[in-house]
């Protein structure tokens, strides 16, 4: 989908950045579906595709699908009315031909067309619509089909330099909300009224989408995804403040802080000593080697001896990317360990239903030596003048 051209400011990374978006992409995706035993992927828009092509294709109920055999040459079925959209995409400047269909033709048949006869096992992207699975199980009797995220995800999942320079770049575009957020947050105004102007901050800031904005007041802070409302915030209550957006590079921002305008209870004040303790030391334990769970573990035991820990209700965090959540997910039961280039969310929270709560979130980068956290605005608790 087209952007504010505004928002491509120098320094930017966007969607036809070659370093962002490397040719390669597809041919590696390729090798990997054959050692995975799948005979091609099925890609259709949404993260997988842009991850692959550049390429942010409109979702639409007509198919638009990447094809990459495992064995020969890749190629992109678009409807005719997108074929312009295509070339003028990254799609256009990638050795993959663009074949289009007609309104009164059968794209799945097309394509089945086009692959090797009696294939055994094919890759979908793991968003693609259940209409178009089922078209395609149609269209490919006798075809398995599985999830082509085990292959995709394994690309996506490490992050080039390159990437990690645009969730910087996101990181750094939502702090600066962040760190003008008492500007707009005080006694008498809505939740909805301050999520408002949060919104509007974050596309200045450079986003080319407000993918969320949570403005959680006193006990709207108890849902860690709680909808901003007409709620009136009052003084002395905490506030949740969970903003995120897309940058026109496609990379995905994150991050959450806890503000109050005058004094908060002092038991709220003693929750956030916890949670502030947790969240630091599961930034600084982050580390190649070390596996997710035991990353989780690090913050959740010591809520928990604290007391607090029934009511961490939530894992630790999530992968960012082309989506703003994706593996790798840093979650109890999880031994995958974290390798250089793995980026995360880190965001312990304790609600007390009825009463407040509390999350503070960073984005982190696993490095070949340790960890770096891109969100930099202070994790204290901000006390605003009313």
């Amino acid at each position: 989908m087209a952007h504010d051209a505004a928002h491509d400011a120098p320094g930017q990374h966007s969607a036809g950045d070659p370093a962002l978006y490397p040719a390669d992409r597809v041919a590696r995706a390729q090798q990997a579906a054959r050692a995975a035993g799948l005979d091609a992927l099925l890609v259709s828009p949404g993260p997988d595709l842009r991850y692959l092509t550049g390429y942010e294709a409109l979702p639409l109920e007509r198919l638009t699908c990447l094809v990459a055999p495992a064995e020969g040459a890749p190629f992109l079925v678009v409807p005719l009315l997108e074929q312009p959209a295509a070339e003028a995409s990254p799609v256009g400047a990638l050795d993959i031909e663009i074949v289009p269909w007609r309104e009164t033709e059968d794209p799945y048949a097309l394509v089945a067309s086009r692959l090797p006869r009696g294939l055994g096992r094919v890759g979908l992207d793991n968003h693609m619509f259940a209409e178009k699975v089922l078209a395609f199980r149609d269209a490919l009797p006798g075809t398995e089909q599985a999830l082509a995220g085990q292959v995709i995800g394994e690309l996506r999942i490490r992050k080039s330099a390159a990437e990690v320079a645009a969730l910087l770049e996101a990181a750094e575009a939502i702090d600066k909300v962040h760190s003008a957020v008492e500007e707009w947050l005080r006694p008498g105004r809505t939740e909805r009224e301050v999520g408002r102007d949060i919104a509007d901050a974050i596309t200045a800031a450079g986003h080319a989408t407000v993918d969320f904005v949570i403005v959680a007041s006193g006990p709207n802070g108890a849902s860690p995804h709680a909808e901003v409302s007409d709620r009136v915030i009052r003084e002395g209550e905490p506030v949740v403040v969970d903003i995120g957006g897309t940058m026109p590079s496609g990379y995905c921002s994150d991050s959450t802080r806890n503000y109050c305008v005058g004094r908060p209870p002092a038991r709220y004040e003693s929750l956030y000593e916890v949670l502030l303790a947790a969240q630091k030391e599961q930034c600084d334990a982050v580390g190649p080697g070390v596996t997710a769970e035991a990353l989780d573990a690090v913050g959740r035991d010591l809520i928990a001896e604290a007391g607090y820990g029934d009511y961490f209700v939530h894992r630790t965090g999530h992968g960012i990317g082309l989506e703003t959540h994706e593996e790798p997910y840093i979650v109890a039961g999880s031994s995958r360990p974290l390798e250089p280039g793995m980026a995360f969310s880190i965001e312990p929270g304790i609600y007390l239903p009825g009463e407040f709560g509390a999350r503070i979130e960073d984005i982190a980068v696993c490095t070949a030596d340790g960890g770096e956290r891109l969100n930099l605005t202070s994790r204290e608790l901000r006390i605003l003048a009313g």
